[in-house]
Parts: structure tokens; C-alpha cells; sequence
């Protein structure tokens, strides 16, 4: 896959740090899920999914549980997936996925995030079939050729895997998930630099000066917007980013 996650992964550490919004991003998800669904995970795979990557995360039991309980409390909390597309400079390829308890609302905040910072909304469909839905794993301490070896022993399907800077990234169907983690770790990898659904560029382009400066910050308030969940791009970062 060319190196695409590593080459457009956007500040993820600079992101992670701020642990309040993380917390509050996986406790709505994990809530949705429960509430859409049996609050069960072990009746509810998709349930079961957040939670499992929400454990990678960092994410404590109690947040979880929290999550979880309030989803079996019968609150009458809402909220609806909503995937925006759109433009940043140069015609930068942008999705942005939030959960929202007010479509008016949040709409009307993606919609001034481009806007102001050198972009702008698009219809559903816009830019999406440039990207590739993936489940995602980055971790070190193992080499491609046996993380490759180890996953084909325990039968599990992938589409890559790949090393640099001695990290191997894996990328897989979404529905593979559970069974790359699950392979991983019976070859003893317990800690990943990334463990996400993410969605990937078929292609990739570059921005350079003003352009790459107005790109950066409209995802830094793409990013920040309380209803946004994750947001995805297809611009080739500088490696120092």
C-alpha cells in the first residue's frame, strides 16, 4: 500500500494526548453501539469491536462500563452517523464522520470549518470513492515477514503488510478486525501504535506552503468539533509532521 497510512497519519500523538476527547469520542460509540444493539458484547459483534478497539486505546474499564450502563438505563440520548465530504486547498479530498445528537447543529459547523480554512462541503458521494474502507494495525517489535507467516498460519486474510522504520502495519477488510487482533496477539503483540477502521486513499496528493498550512488547520477544527468522530484525508504529509 505504498506507505499511505504512515505518509497521511495527522499529528495522531499530538491528537491522542488530549485524553478528554478520545475518552469522550469511544464513550459515545461505545454507547451507540450498545443502544442500537444488544448491550451485550458478546451478542453484539459490532459492540464488541468498539470495545475492543476502545481498549487499545487506552481507554479505561470505566469509561466503558459507564457507556455501557447508561446505554441499559433506557436513556433516551440519540444520536445519528453522518458522513460529510469535501474539499480543503487544492482540492484536497476530505471525509468527516461524527455522531450527532442535532443534524442542524453539526451541519452547520462542518460546513463553516470549510469554509474558513481555504475548503468547501460537498455532497454525499463527493470524494468517498477515492477511499478504501480498512481495518488498520501499527505496531513494532516484529518483522513483516513473520507477522505475514503467523497470520497466514492462524488462517486469518489480509490484503498487505508492510515495514518501516521498523513498524509493521497490517491492513485488512473491516470485517477482519477482531481476527487480525485476535492473531496478533497470539504471536504476542499487545501494544500498537495505531489499532483503528480507517479509510484509506487510493491515491495520495501533495501540498506544499500556504496551501499545506491552510490544510493542516482546517482538520485542526475538523478535529476539535464536539460531534466529529474521525476525519480522513488524502494529502501526503511533510515526513516531520
Amino acid at each position: 500500500m505504498g506507505r499511505k497510512w504512515n505518509n497521511i497519519k495527522y499529528g495522531k500523538a499530538a491528537k491522542d494526548s488530549a485524553r478528554s476527547k478520545v475518552l469522550a469520542r469511544y464513550g459515545r460509540e461505545i454507547y451507540v453501539a450498545a443502544k442500537n444493539g444488544d448491550p451485550d458484547p458478546h451478542l453484539n459483534r459490532n459492540l464488541a469491536m468498539v470495545i475492543e478497539r476502545a481498549k487499545i486505546a487506552g481507554v479505561n474499564r470505566d469509561i466503558i462500563d459507564r457507556a455501557l450502563n447508561k446505554a441499559k438505563s433506557g436513556a433516551d440520548e440519540s444520536y445519528d452517523p453522518i458522513r460529510y465530504e469535501g474539499y480543503g486547498p487544492n482540492g484536497a479530498a476530505v471525509i468527516v464522520d461524527t455522531l450527532t445528537d442535532n443534524v442542524n447543529r453539526t451541519v452547520a459547523e462542518v460546513r463553516s470549518s470549510f469554509n474558513k480554512n481555504g475548503g468547501k462541503m460537498g455532497v454525499a458521494g463527493a470524494v468517498s470513492f477515492m477511499f478504501e474502507p480498512t481495518a488498520l494495525f501499527a505496531f513494532s517489535g516484529k518483522n513483516e515477514e513473520e507477522v505475514l507467516e503467523g497470520l497466514m498460519e492462524a488462517d486469518v486474510e489480509v490484503r498487505d503488510v508492510e515495514e518501516h522504520d521498523d513498524v509493521v502495519t497490517v491492513y485488512a477488510d473491516l470485517e477482519q478486525f477482531h481476527a487480525v487482533q485476535v492473531g496478533l496477539s497470539e504471536m504476542g503483540v499487545s501494544e500498537f501504535e495505531a489499532a483503528e477502521l480507517t479509510m484509506l486513499p487510493t491515491s495520495t496528493v501533495s501540498l506544499e506552503g500556504e496551501a499545506l498550512e491552510k490544510f493542516m488547520k482546517l482538520i485542526d477544527v475538523l478535529e476539535d468539533l464536539e460531534d466529529v468522530q474521525q476525519v480522513f484525508h488524502n494529502v501526503e504529509l511533510p515526513d516531520e509532521e
